[in-house]
C-alpha cells in the first residue's frame, strides 16, 4: 500500500535532502522506498525478520549468504498508517518512520531492543552507500549504541574478551581469528549480518556500526527474545547441526606430525597396549605425494588398507588431513587450470600462496580451488572418493588452510565463482566443508564431520567442527580460549575444540609446560571435542621432512601421565553425557559449550564470567587458568543448587565459592542433583 501525499509526515529541514518515502506491502514482506532506496523487511521464522535493503533498485534475491533458501513459515501481521509502517512477528515488532529509520521492539511492551542511528543529522543517515563501481558500494548500517548492553559472538578470536562491546572486530578469516558475523545481545536479541563481504563490525560506545567493504546490498537477520530462544531460531533459519558420530565425542590423538605408517600405528598399538581409551588418530599434512593430489605418498605409507584395517580392529578412527591448495607439480593443476577451478586472480597469475612440496628444494606457487564453484567441489570430492575412501574406507577429514591461508592476504586481488573477492571471501570455509558433508552424503554415509581452522555463518550445517587454529603454548593463550570457544558457540558451531597444549611449541621435559599441559588437558576433556595436538619441541623447519617432539600423554612423565589419564578415563565415562548434550545441538540448536547466562539469564552476574562455563546443561566447568594456582574461585548462578562433583559439599547458587584445585583437578560443578560419573 503507498500512502497518499497528503498523509505522509514532514520530516526536519534539518536535514540536507528530507525525504519522506512511501511504504508499500508486497509479497508478504513490508517495503520502504524513498530516493532510490528500497528497504525490504520480511518474517523470517518466528520472532524474527530478515532487512535489506538497496539502492537502486528492488531487493537482489540469489545473492550468497547464511540464510537457508526458504525460511520457517510464521503468523505476522502489517500496517501502514500515520506516517509509518509496522511489522509484527510474534515477540518482535518492526517500526519503520517516514523517513526510512528502521526501530525493533518488543511486542509485549513496546520496549526498543535495536534501532538504527544517523551518523549526522545532515548526512549521512543510518545506512551508507558508497559506489566502488559496477553496481557494487562500500555499505555501512549504523545501530544505536547502549551503556548497559553487553555483546557476544562474531566467531572465534584471540582478545580475550567474551563480552566485545568496545571492540573492533574484522571480518575476514585468518588462522586463529574466524569471522562469524552473528552477535547476541543482553537486550534481548541476536542480529546475524547476512552478507560474506570482507569488512568489520565496530561496537563502539557511541554507535554500532556494520561495513562490508564492497557489497551490492545490505542483508541482516534479527530475532528477540533470550540467549538460548535466539540459538534455536539463529540455528533454524541457518541450517542444524548433524549428529556428531560416536567416535567423534571420544578422544582424539595427534601431533605435527606422524611421518610414517609405521610410526603412526606404533602410537596407535601403545595406546591399546597400556588400556587408554582412543578414538580417532589422525594423519597429519606432507602424508601426499605432491600438495593437492590428495592420496597417501606410497614410500612412506605403504599399504594404507592395512592400516585403516588395523586401526578399525583397535577401535580406532583414522582422520587424514585434505589441504584446498593445489601444487604446480600436482597431477590435478593442469586439468583444473583449464577448467577454471582455481580461484580466479583480478592481477597476475593463478598462485595464491608459496608452500613447500616433495621433489623440490624450494617452495612453489599453489592455487586454491574455488570451492564456490559446484563442479569444483565436485572434482575435488571425487578424487578424495578415489584415493580416500573407496580403497580405504576413510570418512573423516581435516580440512587444514581452509580460510583460504593465503600469502599475502589480499582478498580484493581474489575472484570467485560465487562474486568478487571482497563481496564473498568469507564464504569459503562454508563451501569448502560442503564439499566433503555433500560428497559423503552423495556416497551413502550417513555419519559426516570434518575438522576445519575456519568457518562462517552456517558452516554447521555442514557437520563442520571448528578448532582454535594455531595458537600459543602459555596460561595466558589457554586463557584466552575460553572466551573463543563461548562466542564461538553462540555464533552457531557447537562443535568446536583447541589443540590440547596449545600449538607452537612446549617442551615436554619443561616442568612449568608440563602444568601448562596438565591444566590445559583437564580442559580438553571438558571441551566438545577432545583433541591432543600440537608443534613440540625440538621442532623442524617447515617442509616434507619435518616433525614435531613427542605429543603423547606418556610424553610429559609420570606426574603428569597419571593425571593425564585419569581425565582421558574421566572423558569416556561421559562420553553418554557428551552424546545427549550433541544430540540437542543437532536438534534445538542449543551449543555444548554454553556461558551461564545462556542457561541462566535472570542472574546479572552470570553475563560477565568469561573464565567458566557450563558443559551441557548439568555440569559447570571452572578451569584453573593460571601457574602455581591450587584453588579456585567461581560464581555459581543463581536458580540452582551446586553440588562440587569431587567433595559431594553443596552450595546455593547466586554468590562465588572458592574451591581447593590441586594439580590432579578441574572444579566441576554439578547442577540441581545431577548425577555424573566424574569420580573413577
Amino acid at each position: 500500500m503507498t500512502l497518499p501525499a497528503e498523509n505522509q509526515t514532514q520530516v526536519s529541514l534539518a536535514q540536507s535532502s528530507p525525504t519522506v518515502g512511501t511504504f508499500r506491502e508486497r509479497d508478504g514482506a513490508l517495503e520502504w522506498s524513498g530516493r532510490q532506496e528500497t528497504v525490504r523487511i520480511e518474517p523470517w521464522g518466528p520472532d524474527a525478520v530478515r532487512v535489506r535493503a538497496r539502492l537502486g533498485g528492488p531487493v537482489l534475491e540469489g545473492l550468497p549468504g547464511a540464510l537457508l533458501d526458504d525460511a520457517p513459515p510464521t503468523a505476522y501481521t502489517i500496517k501502514t498508517d500515520g506516517g509509518e509502517g509496522r511489522l509484527t512477528v510474534g515477540a518482535l515488532t518492526v517500526v519503520v518512520d517516514a523517513e526510512g529509520l528502521v526501530r525493533f521492539t518488543r511486542t509485549d511492551d513496546g520496549e526498543e531492543l535495536l534501532a538504527e542511528e544517523r551518523a549526522h543529522f545532515w548526512w549521512p543517515g543510518s545506512r551508507l552507500y558508497t559506489a566502488v563501481g559496477n553496481g557494487h558500494h562500500r555499505l555501512e548500517q549504523r545501530f544505536a549504541a547502549y551503556d548497559d548492553e553487553k555483546l557476544y559472538g562474531l566467531g572465534q578470536h584471540q582478545h580475550g574478551r567474551l563480552d566485545q562491546k568496545g571492540l573492533v572486530i574484522d571480518l575476514v578469516q585468518r588462522n586463529a581469528e574466524v569471522g562469524i558475523p552473528v552477535l547476541t545481545s543482553s537486550r534481548g536479541y541476536t542480529l546475524l549480518w547476512n552478507n560474506p563481504a570482507i569488512g568489520r563490525v565496530e561496537l563502539a560506545h557511541n554507535g554500532t556500526r556494520w561495513v562490508a567493504d564492497s557489497a551490492r546490498q545490505i542483508d541482516y537477520w534479527i530475532t528477540a527474545g533470550d540467549p538460548a530462544g535466539a540459538q534455536r531460531r539463529y540455528s533454524a533459519v541457518t541450517g542444524r547441526t548433524p549428529m556428531l558420530p560416536e567416535w567423534a565425542a571420544g578422544f582424539w590423538q595427534c601431533k605435527l606430525r606422524y611421518r610414517t605408517q609405521d610410526e603412526l600405528l606404533a602410537v596407535a598399538r601403545e595406546y591399546r597396549r597400556r588400556g587408554l581409551p582412543i578414538d580417532a588418530i589422525v594423519c597429519d599434512f606432507f602424508h601426499w605425494t605432491h600438495l593437492g593430489e590428495w592420496k597417501f605418498d606410497p614410500e612412506e605409507w605403504p599399504d594404507p588398507a592395512a592400516m585403516v584395517r588395523e586401526l578399525d580392529e583397535l577401535g580406532i578412527k583414522l582422520v587424514v588431513s585434505v589441504w584446498p591448495s593445489v601444487s604446480p607439480l600436482s597431477e590435478n593443476h593442469p586439468v583444473m587450470e583449464q577448467r577454471g577451478y582455481f580461484i580466479g586472480t583480478q592481477y597476475g597469475p593463478m598462485a595464491h600462496a608459496d608452500w613447500p612440496d616433495k621433489e623440490v628444494a624450494s617452495t612453489v606457487q599453489v592455487a586454491f580451488y574455488d570451492a564456490t564453484n559446484p563442479e569444483a567441489r565436485e572434482f575435488v570430492w571425487s578424487r578424495v572418493k578415489k584415493n580416500y575412501l573407496e580403497p580405504y574406507g576413510i570418512t573423516a577429514f581435516w580440512l587444514d588452510a581452509c580460510e583460504p591461508e593465503l600469502k599475502p592476504g589480499f582478498p580484493e586481488n581474489l575472484r570467485y565463482w560465487a562474486g568478487p573477492g571482497l563481496e564473498v571471501g568469507n564464504l569459503y570455509p562454508a563451501e569448502n566443508s560442503r564439499t566433503f558433508y555433500e560428497g559423503l552424503r552423495a556416497s551413502g554415509e550417513d555419519e559426516v564431520i570434518t575438522l576445519n581452522r575456519s568457518a562462517w555463518a552456517g558452516s554447521q550445517r555442514y557437520g563442520a567442527a571448528l578448532w582454535s587454529g594455531d595458537i600459543g603454548t602459555d596460561f595466558a593463550t589457554l586463557r584466552r580460549q575460553i572466551a573463543a570457544g563461548l562466542n564461538t558457540a553462540l555464533s552457531g558451531i557447537p562443535w568446536w575444540n583447541t589443540d590440547i597444549g596449545g600449538f607452537h611449541g612446549g617442551d615436554p621435559d619443561d616442568p612449568a609446560y608440563r602444568e601448562v599441559m596438565i591444566r590445559w588437558f583437564q580442559f580438553g576433556a571438558l571441551s566438545p571435542l577432545m583433541r591432543l595436538h600440537g608443534f613440540r619441541d625440538p621442532g623442524m623447519p617447515l617442509g616434507p621432512e619435518m616433525t614435531g617432539g613427542p605429543n603423547e600423554v606418556w610424553s610429559y612423565g609420570e606426574e603428569a601421565y597419571a593425571i593425564l589419564t585419569s581425565y582421558l578415563r574421566l572423558r569416556d565415562r561421559l562420553k553418554p553425557y557428551v552424546l545427549r548434550t550433541m544430540r540437542e545441538a543437532h536438534e534445538e540448536g542449543l551449543p555444548v559449550m554454553r556461558p551461564l547466562f545462556l542457561e541462566f539469564p535472570g542472574d546479572r552476574a552470570a553475563w560477565s564470567v568469561d573464565d567458566a562455563y557450563l558443559f551441557g546443561r548439568d555440569l559447570l566447568v571452572a578451569p584453573v587458568l593460571t601457574a602455581g594456582a591450587t584453588q579456585r574461585t567461581v560464581h555459581l548462578p543463581a536458580g540452582a543448587r551446586w553440588t562440587d562433583a569431587w567433595t559431594g559439599r553443596t552450595y546455593e547458587g547466586g554468590a562465588a565459592v572458592t574451591v581447593d584445585a590441586p594439580l590432579e583437578r578441574i572444579p566441576l560443578f554439578l547442577r540441581d542433583g545431577a548425577a555424573l560419573p566424574i569420580a573413577e
